[in-house]
């Protein structure tokens, strides 16, 4: 028998060591990394020779879809990658997709669906949610350019207008017409209302 090795990725401890304990539970699974956020993914796929990563999305400092993009750059289909999340957004699907994931659930998922997923994804198949499937090809591309989601993302944080035209290093006038811009594509009123929006959709 084939033994999968796993690393899990997952900001919440409780968590993270709950599903390591479920997989271990499979004959063919084995959970030989942990990780409190994206951070030295990477390396640690190098260390442990890892078959499967197992990852949230919202983690500190580096999230689960940077550590897919970073971890397929690196390793391109050697290493499968399998988003696993709370926020089941249309967004976050296709964004996870993009960067190169095989498979997006949700953590409430039984724990025999989450093994076979990964079973399927190490196998070179992909295993999506099917409602979220749907929901992702009805919902279309994701509108905001790259900038408008970060000006978004600084408004998220309650950010002025010259904070985050001092963070992103643009000026005031041009983050307003990027704030602008997202509230027009988001149908909102406010860039708070427009950063929530974005968010409830998966595309920050």
């Amino acid at each position: 028998m084939v033994t999968i090795r796993i690393l899990l990725a997952d900001d919440q401890h409780l968590v993270r060591a709950g599903l390591a304990a479920l997989l271990n539970l499979e004959d063919d699974l084995h959970v030989v990394a942990q990780l409190p956020d994206g951070t030295g993914v990477v390396e640690a796929i190098r260390e442990h020779t890892i078959d499967v990563a197992v990852l949230d999305i919202e983690m500190p400092e580096v999230d689960g879809i940077t550590a897919t993009g970073q971890i397929t750059q690196f390793y391109g289909d050697d290493v499968a990658i399998l988003i696993l999340t709370t926020f089941g957004r249309a967004g976050y699907l296709q964004r996870a997709m993009a960067a190169g994931a095989r498979g997006f659930m949700v953590k409430d998922a039984p724990a025999e669906q989450l093994a076979e997923a990964i079973r399927t994804v190490h196998a070179g198949g992909s295993a999506v949610d099917p409602v979220l499937a749907a929901e992702a090809l009805s919902a279309g591309a994701n509108p905001l350019t790259d900038r408008e989601r970060d000006v978004l993302r600084e408004a998220l944080a309650g950010s002025s207008v010259k904070h985050i035209a001092a963070r992103l290093h643009l000026s005031a006038g041009t983050v307003r017409n990027h704030l602008s811009a997202a509230i027009g594509k988001t149908q909102t009123t406010n860039r708070t209302e427009a950063a929530r929006v974005a968010q409830q959709n998966g595309w920050l």
